[in-house]
C-alpha cells in the first residue's frame, strides 16, 4: 500500500498538466503534511481519536488505525524518494521518446519509471527498514509486538534479557536489509558507470 500511495503521489506532484493542477497541490500538500507530523503523534491520533467518535461503521481495532498511520506517514516520504528517482532521469530520455512518437503516458510507463525505480531500490530499502522498526511505535495504542512484549517481560521479572532479545531480533532482520541496500546501491552506481548495462 505504501509503495502504490507513494508512486501515485510522485506522480501527481510530477505532472505538469494544467488541469491537474489541483491533484498537483493536493499531493504536494498531502507529502508535505504527512513529512511534518511525526510518525508517534500520528498513531497516537489515529489509534485513539478514531475509535473515540464510537461509530459502527468505523472499526476500532488499534492494529488497523496502527498501521494506516503508518502508511499514511511512510507514503509522504516514499513519495519523495520516488519523486528524486523520476526527476533524476535525464530530460535527454523524455526527448528521445516524445521523438519516436510516444505519448507523454508511454513516456513515463516505458522509459522514465523503469529507469526511476531501478535508481531507487536502495534508498527505498532504507525507508522500509526504517518502518520495520517504527512498527514498535505502533505498541503505544495496544497491540503487542516485540518491544512491547519485552517491556511487559521485563516489568514482571525485573530482568532487561527480553530487551536484549527484542534488540538481537531487530539486528537479525534489519541488518541483512542493510547490506542488501548497500549491495544494490553499489551494483547500481557501478553499472551507471559501465554505460547501464
Amino acid at each position: 500500500a505504501i509503495l502504490v500511495l507513494a508512486l501515485l503521489i510522485a506522480l501527481a506532484r510530477g505532472t505538469t498538466v494544467p488541469v491537474l493542477f489541483p491533484v498537483r497541490v493536493l499531493a504536494t500538500v498531502y507529502a508535505d503534511i504527512f513529512r511534518a507530523i511525526p510518525t508517534i503523534l500520528l498513531v497516537l491520533l489515529l489509534g485513539f481519536g478514531v475509535p473515540a467518535l464510537n461509530s459502527d461503521a468505523i472499526p476500532a481495532d488499534p492494529v488497523i488505525w496502527g498501521t494506516v498511520a503508518l502508511v499514511l506517514s511512510y507514503a509522504a516520504y516514499v513519495s519523495e524518494v520516488f519523486r528524486a528517482g523520476i526527476e533524476s532521469v535525464h530530460p535527454s530520455q523524455r526527448a528521445a521518446a516524445r521523438s519516436i512518437g510516444l505519448t507523454t503516458w508511454q513516456t513515463s510507463r516505458f522509459v522514465v519509471l523503469p529507469q526511476a525505480v531501478r535508481r531507487v531500490v536502495p534508498p527505498l530499502l532504507n525507508d522500509f527498514i526504517s518502518l520495520q522498526k517504527d512498527t514498535a511505535l505502533v505498541s503505544v495504542i495496544g497491540p503487542i509486538e516485540a518491544l512491547r512484549q519485552a517491556q511487559i517481560d521485563s516489568s514482571l521479572s525485573f530482568n532487561f534479557t527480553p530487551y536484549v532479545v527484542a534488540a538481537v531480533l531487530f539486528i537479525v532482520l534489519t541488518v541483512p536489509m542493510t547490506r542488501l541496500a548497500d549491495w544494490l546501491a553499489l551494483r547500481a552506481t557501478r553499472q551507471r558507470g559501465q554505460g547501464g548495462r
